[in-house]
C-alpha cells in the first residue's frame, strides 16, 4: 500500500513538472510572439511615416515641374499656406484652379527616385482619393486587400476633398530587412530557452531517480544487513549465555553461521571499496597466469554445499589459464554464480565454459534461471542497479545492493576485458567474459 501511495505521489510530481513546463513554453512562445507582432507593427508603422515624407517630397517636386509652366506673376492660390494645410496642397490647389494637369507617371517615376534613395524595395501604385474612395490608379493591377502599407492621403484640395496616396503592395522585404536582427535573435534565444528547459526537466528527473535509488540503495542496505547482523547478535547471545557450552556440535554450527555472516558483511564492504576504487582509478590489478580449474572447483562445491535448492554444475574448460588478478576473479565468478542461484527456478542448472581465441580467453556462465528483460539488460551493470533488481527481488525472494554486477563490469574493464549478457526471459542468462591473453605489452598493466 504504501509503495502504491509513492508511487502515486511519484506521478502526480512528474505531471506537475510536465503542466508547468509546458504552460511555461506556451508562456513564451506567447510573449516572443506578441514581442515580434508590436515590432512588425512599429516597423510596419515608422515605413509608414517614412513612405508618407518620401512621397509628399515627390508630390512637391512634381508641383513645382508644373509650376515653372506658370507665366511669370501669376499668383497661384490665395493667402498662405498654414499648421493645417501644407505647402504641397496649397501648391496643387492652386495649379488645378489655374488649369494645369498633374502627371500620374511623372509622380510615379519621382516616387521611385525619392524610394530607391532611401533603399526601400516595393512595388507601388500610386492612387487618387476622393473620400477614401480610389478613383484611379498610376498602374492597371488590382491592389490586394492584405500585406500592403498605405501612406497617408496627402489632400491637393484646400477642401481635402481629393487626395493622392503611395501604396505600397509587398512591403515584406523592407519590413524583414529592419526586423531580421530581432527576428534571429528571438529565434537563437527562444531555441536556448527550449533547449534549458529540457535539460532542466532531464536533470530534475535525473536527480529523481538519483533520489529513487538512494532510497532503494538504503532499504536494501539496511534489509540485506540486518539478517546477517542479527544472525550474529543472535550466536553472540547463546555463546554469553553458555546453554551450548556443552553441545560442541551446535556450538561449532553456530560459530560457522557467526564467520558466514560476517564473511558475507565483509564481501559486501570490500565490494563497495573495489568498486570505488575502480572508479577513481586506484586499484592495482596484480595479473598473472591464473590456473581456472582450482578456481571454478572451490566455487561449484562452495555453492554447491550453501544453496537452499538443488544446483547442478556441467565444467567445460577448454582453456585452463587466464592472465588476470586470482583474487578478483575469483570474486567476479562468485558473483556471477551467486546470481545464477538467486535469480533462478526450483533446480539449477549452471553451465561453465572456457575457451581460448587468438587474443582473449573466453569464459562463459550460462543459467536456466528467470532471465532478464530487454529493458533490463540496457541498465544491469549500472551501479546500485535496484531498480530492476528490486523489482525481480519482490517476485522471488533475491535480495541486495545492486553493486554485484557492476562490480564485475568495473574488474573486468580494469583488466581490459569485456563483458556481455545474453538472455531470454523464462529461459536462460549467460554472461560471457573476454580476458585479453598475456602479451609482452600487457604484462604491467595495471
Amino acid at each position: 500500500m504504501l509503495n502504491l501511495i509513492n508511487f502515486a505521489i511519484k506521478m502526480s510530481k512528474q505531471k506537475y513538472i510536465h503542466l508547468i513546463t509546458i504552460i511555461g513554453l506556451i508562456s513564451i512562445f506567447s510573449l516572443q510572439s506578441l514581442w515580434l507582432c508590436n515590432t512588425y507593427l512599429f516597423i510596419k508603422e515608422e515605413i509608414k511615416k517614412e513612405c508618407t515624407d518620401l512621397f509628399d517630397q515627390a508630390l512637391y517636386k512634381e508641383a513645382n515641374i508644373i509650376s515653372k509652366s506658370v507665366p511669370d506673376g501669376t499668383v497661384i492660390g490665395g493667402g498662405a499656406p498654414n499648421d493645417s494645410i501644407s505647402i504641397t496642397t496649397y501648391i496643387y490647389d492652386g495649379i488645378s484652379k489655374l488649369g494645369y494637369k498633374y502627371s500620374l507617371s511623372e509622380i510615379d517615376s519621382l516616387t521611385n527616385l525619392q524610394l530607391s534613395k532611401k533603399n526601400i524595395k516595393s512595388e507601388f501604385i500610386v492612387c487618387i482619393v476622393d473620400s477614401n474612395k480610389v478613383i484611379q490608379t498610376s498602374k492597371r493591377i488590382t491592389i490586394p486587400q492584405i500585406g500592403i502599407i498605405k501612406t497617408e492621403v496627402i489632400p491637393i484640395k484646400l477642401d481635402k476633398s481629393i487626395g493622392m496616396q503611395l501604396v505600397l503592395t509587398n512591403p515584406y522585404w523592407n519590413i524583414f530587412n529592419k526586423m531580421w536582427i530581432i527576428f534571429i535573435t528571438t529565434i537563437i534565444m527562444t531555441s536556448l530557452t527550449i533547449v534549458c528547459t529540457v535539460y532542466q526537466i532531464k536533470l530534475i528527473f535525473k536527480l529523481n531517480k538519483i533520489s529513487q535509488i538512494r532510497e532503494d540503495f538504503s532499504y536494501a542496505m539496511i534489509h540485506d544487513m540486518k539478517t546477517p547482523l542479527s544472525t550474529i547478535m543472535m550466536v553472540q547471545d547463546m555463546l554469553e549465555s553458555g546453554r551450548i557450552d556443552s553441545k560442541p556440535e551446535i556450538k561449532k554450527k553456530f560459530m560457522n553461521i557467526a564467520k558466514s555472516e560476517t564473511d558475507h558483511l565483509l564481501t559486501l564492504t570490500n565490494k563497495i571499496l573495489t568498486i570505488s576504487k575502480l572508479e577513481n582509478h586506484k586499484l592495482e590489478m596484480n595479473k598473472t597466469e591464473v590456473e581456472l580449474t582450482p578456481i571454478i572447483e572451490t566455487l561449484t562445491d562452495k555453492f554447491k554445499a550453501k544453496a537452499q535448492k538443488p544446483v547442478n554444475f556441467t565444467i567445460s574448460l577448454q582453456a585452463k589459464t587466464a592472465y588476470a588478478d586470482k583474487d578478483y576473479l575469483d570474486e567476479v565468478l562468485s558473483n556471477l554464480i551467486d546470481n545464477a542461484i538467486k535469480y533462478s527456478k526450483e533446480s539449477v542448472e549452471i553451465h561453465i565454459t572456457t575457451e581460448e581465441s587468438e587474443r582473449y580467453t573466453i569464459l562463459k556462465v550460462r543459467d536456466n534461471g528467470l532471465g532478464i528483460s530487454e529493458a533490463d539488460q540496457k541498465v544491469i551493470f549500472q551501479k546500485y542497479e535496484r531498480a530492476a533488481a528490486a523489482k525481480r527481488s519482490r517476485r522471488n525472494g533475491a535480495s541486495g545492493f545492486g553493486l554485484g554486477l557492476n562490480f564485475v563490469d568495473q574488474v573486468i574493464k580494469a583488466h581490459e576485458g569485456r563483458i556481455f549478457v545474453n538472455s531470454t526471459e523464462g529461459e536462460f542468462t549467460e554472461f560471457t567474459i573476454y580476458l585479453p591473453l598475456e602479451t609482452p605489452n600487457n604484462k604491467h598493466i595495471r
